[in-house]
């Protein structure tokens, strides 16, 4: 039986228990694929990883990231917390300000900051791209968006290291309001191979300027606290939307309170349309675990 070290973290959080629960072990450099996703699905969590030493001379480390289902080759609040582990347990030593994180969906940078003397560390999301959508998937949307007082922006179809149909709801009550049909976005995920749809409002609170819910239901999941991958695709869409709007450069995300979270999530997008998604990430569990 082979002993590894486990943390379990909570990422996009300033306060433990407001973010996403994210499993990591270190020292499974034996253990085999299958082991690995057994382990995954035992946790139980949205996805687990596992930090291993890089196979490229660039990265920092490499990361393998399982949902209790399959492997997957990114996910935004996975790379946030397996930095943090990184970091936290001396796996790696930062080179100044900056990590490589080698992945499923190749070496992704990652920039070691501080708010208020905390860590926060942001991940520069895969690009993003539009995708033509499928007439039957379109009518899908919107059928589900159905007599929904939308926002600026259209409905729009991306990919970028995940896949999500993304929607601007009118304002931030619509948003927080809003009872979706799970079943019809679960068909809409099947038959367009994405994620599922999440949903935005521009805000105008003290503490953030967006509003986000998502709603993953291509991978079972009902609602997301904290979606790193799908913010950064919301990011891109309203950069390229509005590349003079007030949100092209960034902003702040408060996502997960309709479902008892309270997640933040800062993103920056520089001038190369570059998005950078980024928050805090808390060690909740650090121990060990057993697995044969």
């Amino acid at each position: 039986m082979d002993t590894a070290r486990y943390l379990q973290l909570d990422v996009f959080a300033e306060k433990a228990g407001g973010g996403n629960p994210l499993g990591v072990v270190i020292g499974a450099e034996t253990w085999s694929d299958a082991a690995m996703q057994r382990f995954a699905r035992w946790t139980g969590l949205v996805e687990t990883t596992f930090l291993l030493p890089p196979t490229q001379p660039e990265a920092s480390y490499r990361v393998r990231i399982f949902t209790p289902q399959r492997e997957i080759a990114f996910a935004g609040h996975p790379t946030i917390g397996s930095a943090h582990a990184a970091l936290e347990t001396g796996f790696v030593t930062a080179r100044g300000t900056d990590l490589i994180q080698e992945c499923g969906a190749g070496l992704l940078p990652i920039r070691i900051g501080e708010e208020a003397g905390r860590r926060v560390l942001s991940v520069q999301a895969p690009r993003a791209r539009a995708l033509e959508p499928d007439v039957l998937h379109a009518k899908l949307v919107r059928a589900i968006l159905d007599r929904t007082p939308l926002g600026a922006l259209p409905p729009g179809f991306v990919e970028g290291g995940r896949r999500w149909w993304i929607a601007e709801f009118a304002d931030e009550a619509t948003l927080r309001g809003w009872q979706p049909d799970q079943a019809a976005i679960a068909r809409l995920a099947k038959a367009s191979d994405s994620l599922g749809l999440c949903v935005f409002a521009r805000c105008r609170q003290p503490d953030y300027e967006v509003a986000v819910r998502a709603f993953p239901a291509g991978v079972g999941i009902s609602e997301d606290p904290a979606s790193g991958a799908a913010n950064g695709l919301i990011g891109a869409w309203i950069a390229a939307g509005e590349p003079q709007g007030p949100l092209a450069r960034g902003y702040r995300v408060s996502q997960g309170r309709e479902i008892g979270h309270d997640a933040r999530i800062g993103i920056r997008i520089e001038g190369d349309g570059a998005v950078w998604v980024g928050g805090m990430t808390h060690t909740v569990v650090d121990g060990h675990a057993r697995w044969g």
